[in-house]
């Protein structure tokens, strides 16, 4: 029978796969067939050396040696997506937000696609195919100004560049889609809920439900999986979304509250 979902010999590049989200659709797009080269500051004993890039991508000279690497050990791209994200910002609301600290922001969650997509999707738009996914945030939506306000600001940025670009490439057969995640349970969020939970005397359930009432709920009663997030972006990135571009996919379990 044939597999619903194949991506069967795709030279696809994953940002930041060693850990969470990156890493399951890392390995979810392994599993189908896809030849993934992924990157991060620094490789994990069980990432292959020949098919990881130790790259700072919040730098320039980082995104030129990941993109040549993919040029060399791939021979080109046909799917990329854009996993790389995070925030460092301090509490305090914008008033604590320093020029250091946007620069950081817009460094870790903005450039590095710009970066890469200058430097890879023309080649996509030589062959007349391929598939660009930038996974951004509930946040562009949902900002928490307490903490928030500069990657929020630097994912809704991101949202509108990737839709600005599909414009410009899908005539040309490139398609480009958002995934905008909610909280999802990766390994920094089970060590964030279990701080607060030995901090208000409760179990992990309770610090998980801390989280998502400052969320303002999640209807479905639980975070994202890391998987959930994979599997949404494998079946984007595969033939069976053929027509879709230009547009972005929530993945939250219903915390956004409006249509």
């Amino acid at each position: 029978m044939t597999p619903f979902i194949s991506l069967e010999g795709k030279r696809t590049l994953i940002t930041s796969g060693t850990r969470g989200a990156g890493a399951a659709t890392v390995a979810l797009f392994r599993e189908l067939g896809a030849r993934v080269l992924t990157a991060a500051r620094s490789r994990p004993d069980t990432q292959d050396k020949e098919m990881f890039v130790s790259a700072d991508l919040t730098t320039a000279e980082g995104c030129a040696t990941l993109a040549a690497a993919v040029r060399e050990r791939l021979g080109g791209v046909d799917i990329i997506v854009h996993m790389l994200g995070g925030s460092s910002a301090p509490a305090g609301g914008f008033a604590s937000l320093s020029d250091a600290v946007w620069n950081t922001e817009l460094d870790l969650n903005l450039m590095p696609a710009i970066r890469l997509d200058r430097e890879l999707v023309p080649a996509m738009v030589a062959q007349g195919r391929g598939v660009v996914i930038h996974v951004t945030s509930i946040q562009h939506e949902l900002p928490l100004p307490e903490a928030t306000t500069a990657y929020a600001a630097a994912k809704a940025a991101l949202s509108t560049y990737s839709k600005s670009l599909s414009k410009e490439v899908s005539p040309k057969g490139v398609r480009v889609v958002r995934v905008s995640p909610g909280w999802i349970e990766t390994e920094a969020a089970v060590r964030l809920a279990e701080r607060l939970a030995r901090e208000a005397g409760t179990d992990y359930e309770g610090g998980k439900r801390i989280i998502m009432d400052s969320l303002g709920g999640i209807p479905i009663g639980r975070p994202s999986k890391p998987e959930d997030v994979a599997n949404l972006v494998a079946f984007l990135a595969s033939d069976r979304a053929g027509t879709i571009t230009g547009t972005e996919y929530v993945i939250d379990g219903g915390t956004v509250p409006t249509v």
